[in-house]
């Protein structure tokens, strides 16, 4: 038998996946299961960016340019000049498969082995696999349910700066927590980055889906960072087509983009077609993301409401993105969201969620955490709360808790 990689062995598993085989099992069984563990929105992706799949007139589906072919990079740089970012230009963009590539990108170009990111914690998962891929080291800053995770004390920032930090990793509004970051909290962010000389990435995938009437601060809103600041963007959740793996890297810093560029060109290049169905959806695109945050803003209001209104749930409204983390009276989530796809059904139904202990760099501080993504429809919500609410009640008399 070939040996196996020690980088492989150390790999995490996802938390929104791994628990995967036992849904699939339920399913077998004739059970109906409400997904509320991942981020897969139900919303219909724009009919413009489908129109333009269906009507593709072209004779060979050549490589596009290893940097984003410059139809859609024009494009990117047209949508973020309607955000107020005038100085940008095509040459800021490195387009890349998907939000998870473009992370890859930032990390890869700034980490050696060994090195060190912060990260406030929880967070989105896969940054534990991006950084274990590249054996950087993820320095992780606890945030508390309490205070909504806002951002932890600046002060807490400075005690785990070291030599090896290259990087503060953020992502506004966040995943997992929906949580929308400040202009305050982010200057302080700026001032530490600038006063330490080490780079701010900030994960801004989210960024059309904020609620209450507020709105989301990027960093690029911070022109002192143009040499510390790298933006990741995807088109995934922004319009509904997570399956096109679009994303892109954004930075004012030609070193650090031209950098990036010997990473893309030696993965050869983005997808063509995700390309072309993602230039598409930026056209007209107002209306579009004003319906969709409305629907969202309707579906947290819902599903926290409700959460909020089982005993012993505790669960923070969330200013953005479309998830919610909520502690639960249990003993260990990891084992409670085993135990409702395996054991327990309510009209044959059941639920899935993501246990939170995945979002944190020490597990146990999410032992009684769920991760809940509402991007199912308002139906499915209430009737998703309603089997975690029985089922809550039936876990602690199975378990007597």
């Amino acid at each position: 038998m070939p040996n196996i990689s020690n980088r492989a062995q150390n790999m995490p598993a996802s938390p929104v996946r791994k628990l995967v085989p036992f849904a699939l099992q339920a399913k077998q069984r004739g059970t109906k299961v409400y997904h509320l563990n991942i981020g897969q929105p139900d919303i219909e992706t724009p009919e413009t960016a489908l129109n333009a799949l269906k009507n593709i007139d072209l004779k060979v589906l050549e490589y596009a340019l290893s940097e984003g072919n410059i139809e859609y990079r024009k494009a990117l740089t047209e949508y973020y000049h309607s955000l107020g970012f005038a100085d940008l230009t095509p040459d800021n963009f490195i387009v890349t498969n998907g939000g998870s590539e473009a992370l890859n990108f930032a990390i890869s170009t700034l980490c050696d082995d060994g090195d060190e990111v912060i990260i406030p914690e929880p967070y989105y998962a896969n940054y534990n696999g991006f950084t274990s891929t590249f054996n950087v080291n993820v320095v992780a800053i606890p945030s508390s349910i309490d205070t909504g995770f806002a951002l932890p004390p600046i002060e807490e920032f400075e005690k785990k700066i070291t030599p090896r930090t290259r990087a503060i990793v953020i992502c506004n509004p966040g995943n997992p927590t929906g949580y929308l970051y400040t202009r305050e909290e982010l200057q302080k962010l700026a001032e530490i980055a600038l006063k330490y000389d080490i780079v701010i990435i900030s994960d801004e995938v989210y960024r059309e889906y904020v609620y209450d009437g507020k709105q989301q601060i990027s960093m690029l809103a911070f022109p002192e960072l143009s040499e510390n600041c790298i933006i990741i963007d995807s088109e995934s959740k922004r319009y509904s087509m997570c399956g096109v793996r679009i994303g892109c890297m954004i930075t004012r810093s030609k070193k650090i983009r031209d950098a990036a560029m010997l990473f893309a060109q030696a993965r050869l290049s983005p997808v063509l077609l995700g390309q072309i169905a993602a230039t598409a959806a930026h056209q007209n695109d107002g209306a579009y993301i004003r319906s969709v945050r409305e629907e969202y803003t309707h579906r947290r209001n819902v599903l926290v409401d409700l959460l909020n209104s089982i005993p012993g749930v505790i669960c923070p409204k969330p200013k953005g993105a479309f998830y919610c983390v909520a502690e639960l009276p249990v003993d260990d989530t990891e084992k409670f969201a085993q135990w409702l796809l395996e054991k327990y059904t309510l009209n044959n139904e059941t639920i899935m969620v993501a246990p939170a202990g995945g979002f944190y760099s020490d597990p146990e501080l999410g032992k009684k955490q769920v991760r809940i993504a509402y991007v199912l429809k308002e139906e499915d919500l209430r009737k998703s709360v309603e089997i975690l609410r029985n089922a809550l009640e039936k876990y602690k008399l199975d378990f007597n808790i």
